[in-house]
This record gives C-alpha cells, sequence and structure tokens, in this order.
C-alpha cells in the first residue's frame, strides 16, 4: 500500500486517538495561514490535517530546528528552513519553487513565535502579493479540540480590509494556549508598503 495511502488513514486514526476533529479542505495549491500559533504542537496537528486530506505542505520554520537530531524529522515532513535573521535569500528560493510547481501548498505560523507579541508578520501577504498565491485561514482551537480550515481569498491590496476579514475568522480561534494569542494585526496596516 502507497504512502499516499496509509499516512491519510494514519493521519485520521491520529485525530480520532487523540479526540480532535477537522474543519474545512485545505486546497492543493496557496499559502495556508495558521493561527493561533501558541505552542509547538500546532506544527504536529497542521500536518495531520494536512495529510488526513491528502496534502503535503511546505511548512516554514526557523533554520534552528534543521540543526541536531530534528533535523532528518524536519526534512521528511517538508519543512523549509528560514534564516530569521537574513531570509531575503531563503524566500527568493522559495518563490522560485512556487514558480516551478502547480501544486504547491506552503503554511505559515503569521504570529512569528508562540508567545504573545503586539503584531502578526506580513510575510504571508506580501509573498501571496508576489506569487499571486491564494492566502487560506487554518487554525487551532484548544477548548473545541478543533484544527481546520476557513475561507480562502485573493488580497486585494487593500491591507486593512483585508485584514479586517482575516480579524473576524480568527475572533473565535483560541490556540492551545489563548494566553498566548496575538490579535491578527500587522504592524503599521494603514501605510503602504508595509514589510513588517
Amino acid at each position: 500500500m502507497s504512502r499516499m495511502v496509509i499516512r491519510p488513514r494514519l493521519a485520521r486514526a491520529v485525530l480520532r486517538l487523540v479526540r480532535w476533529r477537522t474543519e474545512g479542505t485545505l486546497p492543493s495549491h496557496g499559502i495556508v495561514v495558521g493561527a493561533p500559533h501558541t505552542s509547538n504542537w500546532d506544527w504536529v496537528f497542521s500536518l495531520l490535517l494536512a495529510w488526513s486530506q491528502g496534502r503535503q505542505p511546505r511548512i516554514m520554520v526557523k533554520q534552528e530546528f534543521f540543526r541536531g537530531p530534528l533535523a532528518p524529522v524536519m526534512r521528511a515532513t517538508g519543512a523549509v528552513s528560514i534564516d530569521r535573521s537574513d531570509p531575503a535569500a531563503d524566500i527568493r528560493a522559495l518563490i522560485e519553487e512556487i514558480g516551478a510547481s502547480d501544486d504547491f501548498l506552503l503554511a505559515i505560523a503569521a504570529e512569528g513565535t508562540r508567545s504573545r507579541t503586539d503584531h502578526w508578520k506580513s510575510g504571508f501577504y506580501r509573498l501571496s502579493q508576489q506569487t499571486g498565491l491564494p492566502i487560506t485561514l487554518a487554525f487551532m482551537d484548544g477548548p473545541s479540540r478543533t484544527v481546520g480550515s476557513g475561507p480562502t481569498f485573493t488580497p486585494t491590496g487593500d491591507l486593512a480590509a483585508d485584514m479586517d476579514l482575516i480579524r473576524a475568522f480568527y475572533a473565535d480561534k483560541h490556540g492551545l494556549h489563548p494566553e498566548k494569542r496575538t490579535e491578527p494585526r500587522l504592524r503599521n496596516e494603514g501605510a503602504a508598503g508595509d514589510h513588517t
């Protein structure tokens, strides 16, 4: 039996075993924003969601996870190493890879950290604008034990309006540790060309 058949069945079985449910359907192509990002378990549940639907996303993670015993796991699960101190070269390589593929699903934790902070990183929005890939909003909600995906949209260029849509979707999503949740807000949303 092929991995493409075994992996979805295994992922669904694990989710049933831990009594979590899934909601929505992930696309096969696009950028998936995962939030709230409050735990390392977010990565595990995001993979289980994707695998349960036969998807194999690339997940952006900081390069430190590619050192030591976790490195083989990162590579095997399709993680993408990002140097957060100087991400430009990694992002350029990623854009080239996206451009060469008709079936590319990239997952990004827009908060950029598991701790509560003042704002989201805007890389997911800028990457969508640069590549033409639509954005799908995915979520973790601890109180309801649900991992899932919601609406897919293409940025309009009106950053404030697009972020209002995102805020409305995540208003009742809490993550595994609600006290660490960051409100979906970009720094200087009203400023054109926000690059934070």
